[in-house]
């Protein structure tokens, strides 16, 4: 049973869909001879599926593709999620931009609408049969970061959403996070670190969090190992487990850049020796 998608029922999500629009044009002009594209991305395959929010999980194993395409300061970025059955999880529609690129301190705003899966039993024919439920939503985010140093960062996460169909009608995660990357380990091999602490909020629903990403990489390998454990420390929101986990193969698809003359049509594309 799949449902018809509609779009932003708030002004909150208006002003956020024009800001990253204004922002794409106004970097789409801020060079009169020509204008940078990349396109790069993530295809990963795990045991567990887990969400960005990471006390929510698919409790089986999942494919997770992200993309990104765009410019230096606005990009648009898919992120389309599938149970390896084949039956799709979620699909995200990413709109973001960098704000603030400093040399210590960035700033990226982002909006994305968003479509949920899950399997449910109907009556259809005067028969009950397992079908596809879609649930829409719409959530915005705020990301700052600091970087302290070109291995250790600090930073934080706001992410609202909002339900447009039966289920959770707003929530809000806030994360505290950190990042401490290139560990040298052994042949080349180096280990990322990324702890989180967060609070989330459901309705008239919260709890409190604590969890740790890593990934082992090799520089300029396109294969990554990663994993993430999850632990609540407090909870009221289904489902109230301790600990979620699981281990990731990620294959990263290179960057592939052009350049287009601006203000020019779409067959003035260009690929670049870069």
């Amino acid at each position: 049973m799949l449902r018809s998608f509609s779009f932003p029922c708030s002004l909150h999500h208006w002003l956020a869909g024009c800001l990253l629009l204004t922002a794409g044009f106004l970097t789409a002009q801020s060079d009169s001879t020509v204008i940078h594209r990349e396109l790069s991305g993530t295809i990963s395959a795990t045991h567990n599926g887990i969400s960005i929010i990471p006390s929510f999980s698919l409790d089986k194993p999942a494919l997770i593709i992200n993309l990104k395409m765009g410019g230096s300061r606005f990009t648009f970025e898919p992120d389309l999620r599938m149970a390896l059955e084949g039956k799709p999880w979620s699909m995200l529609f990413w709109g973001r931009y960098q704000a603030v690129r400093g040399r210590r301190f960035s700033l990226r705003l982002g909006a994305h609408p968003a479509i949920n899966f899950r399997t449910v039993m109907a009556q259809v024919g005067g028969e009950f049969r397992e079908v596809i439920e879609t649930r829409r939503y719409l959530a915005s985010e705020i990301v700052p970061n600091f970087r302290v140093s070109p291995h250790l960062s600090v930073g934080m996460y706001y992410l609202h959403g909002r339900g447009l169909d039966e289920g959770i009608k707003v929530s809000n995660f806030v994360q505290l996070n950190a990042a401490r990357t290139g560990i040298p380990l052994f042949r080349e091999l180096q280990l990322d670190l990324f702890p989180q602490f967060y609070y989330l909020r459901t309705d008239d629903l919260d709890g409190t969090y604590v969890a740790g990403a890593w990934r082992i990489r090799k520089p300029n390998f396109p294969v990554a190992i990663s994993g993430l454990v999850n632990r609540s420390l407090r909870t009221e929101i289904a489902p109230e487990r301790k600990w979620i986990w699981n281990i990731v193969v990620e294959y990263h698809i290179a960057a592939g850049r052009w350049t287009v003359p601006n203000r020019q049509p779409l067959d003035g594309f260009k690929p670049s020796n870069g």
